[in-house]
C-alpha cells in the first residue's frame, strides 16, 4: 500500500481536436437542465481518445468536460470555458463476469443494454437514463435504488484520469491510499505535488454530493469520484456489476396522507432489511421506493394517466411507487394466484408485500405490473419520471416568457429516515410562508427528497432560494446532508449550501486540493466554489 503514483505520458497520438466554434453548433451547449442563466463558451470540442483530452488540457486554459448535460446544478453550463464534449468516447470496452470497462460518453440506457446481452446489470443508477457514466462519477450519483445498492462511489474499480497537465492516472481500487499524515504524492512530469485530505467530517448518510471527498487513510480513487470535472478528466472507468437474478416488478400506490404515505414506506423498508439481512423466508426484496406528493400528481399530464389506465382519487395526498426484485422462477399464472389469495400466501414475497400493503389499507387501490409485463411497468414508471419533466418544462417556459434570470430552485437533500417526517414538514413551511408554488417528490426509501419550486415570477426566485436555504439549515441540523445527489454546480444557492454544512476553512481546503492537482484553474472553474473568495 503507498500513497505515492506516478503519472504517465498519454497514450495515442496527441492531436488536438478541432473546436467548433460555429454558433449553431454550440447552441445545444450553453446550457444545462437546471436552465441556469448566462451559458457562453468560445467553442466546443469532441475527443475521441485519451491522447486528444491530454492535448486539449496542454492547449487551452478553460474547459469543461460534459456529458450528457443533465446536470441540475449549472455544472455543465460553460461561462466562458471551451466544452468538452465527451460524447464520441461512448465505447463500452470489455465486459467481464464481474466488471465492465466503459468510456465515459457511455450512457447508462447503452451500458445497461450491453450488459443485458449478458444477463448483467449495473444497479446504483439516477433515473434519468441518458446520463453518461462519465457524469454519474463526477457527482457520485445516486438514485432509486440507492436504497438496496448504494451510490456510485462503491460500484467504481478503476479510473483513468487526464490531470489539467496532461499527465495521466491509472487508478485502481485499494492502490492508492492517503499517506496517515492525510496527503497524497503525485509524481508528474513537472515533479513531486503534495495533494492534501481535506479534515472536515462528511455527513453519514446514504446519498452524499457535497464537495470533495474526504476521510482518513481514503483511497485517491474516492478524491475524484463527487469532484464534478474540476480535478481531472476521466477517460475510462472499471464498473463492478451483478448478475441479475431476479423478476422485477413496479407496483403505483395512491394513499390517502402523506403520514400514511411514510409509515407504509417504514414497513416496506422494515420488510427489505429484513430479507436483505436473513436467509430465511421473511421480508420482501425492495431496492426503491419513490414518493409523489398531491402537488405533484397535478404536473404529470393527463394522457399518461389515461395511458397508464390510473386515476388519482379526489382525495389521494401522495402516491409511491415500488420497485420488488422477485424470484425469476415465479410465473404469471403464481403471481395472479399469489396477489388474488396473499393471505393464503404469505410466505411468497408478492404475498407478503400485498399483507403489507392491505394492512395499511393501501391494497385495494394499488396497480401492480407483474415480471415480464414490460411495457406496463414502463408505463407506470413513466408516471413518476414525468413529474420531475414537467418541472424542468414549466422552469424553462417560465424563463423564456416572464425574465431570462429564472432558473431552476430545488432541494437536494437527506436525513436519517427517522427524521423525514420533520424534514418535509420544515420544507413545506419555508415555501409555504413566502407563499410560493411547489412540489415534492424523490427517493423515499433514503430519506432524499426533492421539493421544487414552481416559479410564478422572477420574484419567486429569490422567495425560493431563501426557502432552499432555511431547509439546508434544518437538514443539517437533523443529521442529513442538504447536498445528496445532484452535485453543486455553479448554483449560488448550493454553493452556500456547501459553505453552511462545512464552513468557510472547509473550503478554503478543497481550493487546497484544486491547487495542488489544477493549480492554473483550468477544469470547470467557478464549479462547487469560486475562485477566491
Amino acid at each position: 500500500m503507498t500513497h505515492r503514483i506516478r503519472a504517465r505520458a498519454a497514450r495515442g497520438p496527441r492531436i488536438v481536436p478541432t473546436v467548433e466554434t460555429a454558433a449553431d453548433k454550440l447552441s445545444a451547449f450553453l446550457e444545462d437542465a437546471a436552465h441556469f442563466p448566462g451559458g457562453h463558451a468560445p467553442g466546443v470540442a469532441f475527443p475521441r481518445s485519451e491522447g486528444e483530452v491530454a492535448a486539449l488540457l496542454r492547449t487551452h486554459d478553460s474547459l469543461l468536460p460534459i456529458g450528457a448535460q443533465s446536470s441540475l446544478t449549472g455544472g455543465a453550463t460553460p461561462m466562458g470555458e471551451i466544452v468538452v464534449s465527451m460524447a464520441r468516447m461512448n465505447h463500452v470496452v470489455e465486459i467481464r463476469e464481474e466488471t465492465v470497462r466503459v468510456e465515459p460518453g457511455v450512457s447508462l440506457a447503452s451500458l445497461q443494454d450491453a450488459l443485458e446481452a449478458q444477463n448483467l446489470y449495473y444497479p446504483p443508477v439516477p433515473t434519468f437514463t441518458g446520463a453518461t457514466i462519465g457524469g454519474t462519477i463526477a457527482t457520485n450519483a445516486a438514485g432509486a435504488a440507492t436504497f438496496k445498492y448504494g451510490a456510485t462511489r462503491p460500484w467504481i474499480q478503476a479510473l483513468t484520469v487526464v490531470l489539467s497537465s496532461g499527465d495521466v492516472l491509472d487508478l485502481t481500487r485499494g492502490g492508492v491510499r492517503a499517506h496517515a499524515e492525510g496527503y497524497f504524492e503525485i509524481d508528474a512530469a513537472a515533479g513531486l505535488s503534495c495533494v492534501p485530505v481535506p479534515p472536515y467530517r462528511m455527513p453519514m448518510v446514504a446519498k452524499r454530493s457535497a464537495g470533495y471527498h474526504a476521510e482518513p487513510h481514503m483511497d485517491l480513487l474516492d478524491l475524484f469520484i463527487g469532484s464534478e470535472g474540476t480535478l481531472g478528466i476521466v477517460t475510462s472507468a472499471t464498473l463492478k456489476v451483478i448478475r441479475r437474478t431476479w423478476a422485477p416488478c413496479v407496483a403505483f400506490v395512491p394513499l390517502s396522507s402523506e403520514a400514511g404515505a411514510f409509515a407504509l414506506t417504514a414497513a416496506l423498508r422494515d420488510a427489505a432489511q429484513t430479507a436483505w439481512r436473513t436467509t430465511s423466508a421473511d421480508g420482501v426484496d425492495i431496492p426503491a421506493l419513490e414518493y409523489i406528493d398531491r402537488r405533484s400528481f397535478s404536473l404529470v399530464p393527463d394522457r399518461l394517466w389515461r395511458r397508464a389506465g390510473i386515476r388519482p382519487g379526489t382525495d389521494d395526498r401522495a402516491a409511491l411507487f415500488v420497485q420488488l426484485e422477485l424470484p425469476l422462477t415465479l410465473s404469471l399464472e403464481e403471481a395472479h394466484a399469489q396477489i388474488a389469495s396473499f393471505e393464503q400466501h404469505q410466505k411468497t414475497p408478492l404475498g407478503r408485500f400485498c399483507q403489507i400493503l392491505a394492512r395499511f389499507s393501501a391494497f385495494d387501490r394499488t396497480e401492480i405490473a407483474l415480471p415480464g409485463d414490460r411495457r406496463r411497468a414502463d408505463l407506470i414508471v413513466e408516471l413518476r419520471e414525468a413529474v420531475p419533466a414537467a418541472v424542468n418544462e414549466i422552469v424553462g417556459h417560465a424563463k423564456r416568457t416572464l425574465d431570462p434570470s429564472i432558473e431552476k430552485v430545488a432541494g437536494d437533500v437527506i436525513v436519517p429516515f427517522d427524521r423525514l417526517d420533520r424534514m418535509v414538514a420544515g420544507a413545506r413551511t419555508a415555501f409555504e410562508r413566502r407563499g410560493l408554488d411547489y412540489a415534492i417528490w424523490g427517493h423515499v426509501s433514503d430519506g432524499n427528497l426533492h421539493p421544487n419550486l414552481l416559479p410564478r415570477s422572477a420574484a419567486d426566485i429569490q422567495a425560493g432560494k431563501e426557502a432552499i436555504l432555511e431547509l439546508g439549515r434544518d437538514v443539517t441540523h437533523l443529521g442529513g446532508c442538504p447536498l445528496a445527489e445532484h452535485g453543486v454546480g455553479r448554483n449560488a444557492v448550493k454553493q452556500t449550501l456547501l459553505r453552511q454544512l462545512y464552513g468557510d476553512s472547509s473550503i478554503d481546503a478543497m481550493r487546497a486540493v484544486k491547487r495542488a492537482l489544477d493549480p492554473e484553474w483550468k477544469l470547470a472553474p467557478g464549479v462547487l466554489f469560486p475562485k477566491t473568495h
